[in-house]
């Protein structure tokens, strides 16, 4: 027998809180990001008594789980949609608009796991958002 033991449940899957239903709820299906105070509002809308800081903690509990992608809005707002993706990915991110399209880029990878393993760096994890000016946006100016 090895010392394999499974990883515990985050929180988000322990406990399957009616808060945590109403939060999932409100961003599944909606294809932009929405930031915590939009799905406050949304759920404030439906006559679902959420707090925001409950809003909050869930929204950080399902990205934690990977069931929720975040970005980081101009003003540094951190804004959450429904990851599309069950792999590892990346975002490019309209300035304009807030469109936002997935990547892979499977060389990044590796060259950011070797260069933080050069530096002594283990365990690692990153995030990679590009921003830049979507095709639509460009058209228009």
């Amino acid at each position: 027998m090895g010392n394999d033991k499974p990883t515990p449940p985050s929180p988000a899957r322990q406990r399957k809180t009616r808060q945590l239903e109403a939060v999932l709820s409100a961003v599944r299906g909606v294809t932009d990001f929405q930031s915590a105070a939009d799905v406050f509002t949304k759920l404030q809308l439906k006559d679902n008594p959420v707090g925001l800081a409950t809003v909050y903690r869930n929204l950080a509990a399902l990205a934690d789980e990977g069931i929720l992608d975040t970005v980081r809005s101009t003003d540094g707002t951190t804004l959450y949609r429904e990851c599309e993706s069950s792999e590892h990915h990346h975002h490019l991110v309209c300035r304009n608009c807030g469109k936002t399209e997935e990547f892979h880029l499977k060389g990044l990878e590796k060259t950011l796991n070797e260069m933080g393993q050069e530096m002594g760096f283990s365990a690692l994890n990153h995030i990679v958002e590009l921003t830049g000016i979507c095709s639509e946006c460009a058209d228009k100016e």
